[in-house]
């Protein structure tokens, strides 16, 4: 998936999840990825996974600390 200006999602996922690792960089890069095209491909669903991916990983960082 592009923007409108070029920018790859799969940039914009390893630019944010660099420093991530395991489950939750996995879970981050999907949550953005769906965020990212839900507009133009999956819509609401879209959202509903990206807000699922977000709550698991809120979950997997509660359980951790």
């Amino acid at each position: 998936y592009q923007s409108s200006n070029g920018i790859e999602v799969i940039d914009v996922i390893d630019a944010f999840t660099e420093n991530l690792t395991g489950v939750v960089a996995f879970d981050v890069g999907c949550a953005i990825k769906y965020m990212c095209r839900w507009k133009k491909k999956g819509g609401v669903e879209d959202l509903r996974k990206a807000v699922w991916y977000i709550n698991h990983a809120i979950e997997r960082e509660e359980r951790e600390k």
